[in-house]
């Protein structure tokens, strides 16, 4: 008998069993996370950026689901609009996460407010994506202003209620991106996402021991204030504006316009509309008794960021340059 007939059959027998796994995977992981905590009317929830976006749409949500929820805003005019829209559950507090004084007035509110039972979970989701551009154009004082609210703030708040989620033996959800994952273009967005993903991973491990359980989402592009092409192209504008004549001899006259016109293009062509699909990972990580480690949410986010996160950079860069900095910089 043939003996390398049989090493092959072994082989195609091996990966017919691996393969018939997958489904009983994919089954057994369906029905471990489908499991959901009880008691959800005594488990407080505050989430930070709940004027607009993600934050105000998981609030609603959430109240709707019967959680008692403390939506931090850092508006009074989003303060209200939520208080007209919601539940009696609702509760608000004015908060800007890049003031620490602000902070732990909010903190306190949430003290004497959830007592001893203390607070089931805290997400963090306010954040800012302007300015943004290329890194020559920007100044310190742009990366602190930016890195204040998207990592500061993130820290900030969390130390801030650490004690009661303890209590609760709760969550902590931070609101990452997949670009902090990988960086496609300059600015204090990808250095500062790529901040929260450190402390994320840095606070589940330190958080095991207390039955605390840590959850990273990481959207692709999304249709909200973050993602607005008007606000984008303004932004970019006034950076082109304050340049010296210098660095705008650098990258020639015809840069702006190209640069204005590609980020019609390309976010026309990813942003998603459905917010809901990122606000279901924020509930899961809320709601599951078993929750993922991360969420990474988006078609761009799973088939291309984050494909491209894991390529050589060699690969990623060339690929980087072929699809927009060569077109950018042509005279």
């Amino acid at each position: 008998m043939d003996v390398s007939y049989w090493s092959q059959k072994i082989h195609v027998n091996m990966f017919l069993y691996i393969l018939g796994l997958v489904p009983l995977w994919f089954t057994f992981r369906w029905y471990r996370e489908s499991k959901k905590v009880p008691n959800k009317e005594d488990k407080y929830v505050y989430i930070t950026g709940c004027d607009s976006g993600f934050g105000n749409l998981l609030a609603r949500h959430l109240d709707k689901l019967g959680f008692p929820v403390i939506a931090g805003c850092y508006t009074e005019k989003g303060e209200d609009e939520l208080k007209k829209i919601a539940s009696d559950r609702l509760t608000t507090v004015h908060i800007d996460v890049s003031d620490s004084e602000s902070v732990s007035k909010a903190a306190a509110a949430i003290e004497a407010l959830v007592g001893q039972k203390g607070l089931w979970a805290v997400v963090n989701n306010a954040g800012v994506a302007l300015p943004s551009g290329p890194t020559d154009w920007l100044t310190i004082e742009d990366y602190k202003a930016m890195i204040a609210v998207n990592l500061c703030g993130v820290i900030d708040v969390t130390l801030s209620v650490l004690p009661h989620v303890k209590k609760a033996k709760g969550r902590v959800v931070n609101v990452a991106s997949v670009f902090g994952r990988i960086s496609p273009f300059g600015g204090p967005y990808c250095v500062s996402k790529y901040g929260v993903e450190s402390f994320n991973d840095s606070l589940r491990l330190n958080m095991i021991p207390f039955g605390i359980k840590v959850a990273c989402i990481e959207p692709g592009f999304f249709k909200t204030n973050v993602t607005d092409t008007g606000m984008m192209k303004n932004n970019l504008r006034k950076l082109w504006d304050r340049l010296p004549q210098d660095v705008k001899n650098d990258y020639g006259p015809g840069f702006l316009k190209r640069s204005l016109d590609k980020l019609d293009h390309r976010f026309n062509q990813l942003t998603d509309k459905d917010l809901m699909k990122v606000v279901s990972c924020m509930e899961h990580a809320i709601t599951a008794v078993h929750p993922r480690t991360r969420y990474s949410v988006g078609w761009d986010a799973k088939l291309f960021w984050l494909p491209m996160s894991y390529m050589p950079s060699c690969i990623s860069d060339r690929l980087f340059i072929q699809d927009g900095l060569k077109k950018l910089y042509a005279p």
